[in-house]
């Protein structure tokens, strides 16, 4: 009877942390996406002087689509300078919300513990980690 309740208290513990650790190994392919998209963003501004298509919407396409997260993309004014893009979790991943901009900047819009006190994704001991 001990060895059961030794067992069901450290299962108790083991699988929410397990779960937690499961979630945070999500994030990174989301953030992966967006440099991978706000670098080839770049790469068509370069080329054509402009982030937007002849549609005035994103000029890359297709969005990057790793698993839990939905991306969207959005030209922020007329002359088709600027974007926002954004991936957004879904599923187990909601309540997770990441964005970066045509000038690099790197914003946590939504996290389940609270958000960094700067613009950046992520910490590491009090520091953006980038």
């Amino acid at each position: 009877m001990i060895t059961v309740a030794i067992v069901g208290i450290l299962a108790a513990i083991a699988l929410p942390a397990y779960g937690d650790y499961v979630r945070r190994s999500r994030v990174p392919a989301a953030l992966d996406g967006l440099s991978t998209f706000a670098t080839r963003m770049e790469q068509r501004f370069q080329d054509t002087g402009r982030y937007s298509n002849a549609a005035g919407a994103c000029g890359v396409q297709p969005l990057p689509t790793p698993a839990n997260f939905s991306f969207s993309c959005a030209i922020t004014d007329a002359t088709g300078q600027s974007f926002r893009a954004q991936a957004t979790g879904t599923g187990t991943m909601a309540g997770y919300s990441y964005q970066i901009n045509h000038q690099g900047i790197r914003v946590t819009l939504a996290h389940p513990k609270g958000l960094p006190p700067t613009n950046c994704w992520s910490l590491r001991g009090g520091t953006c980690d980038s």
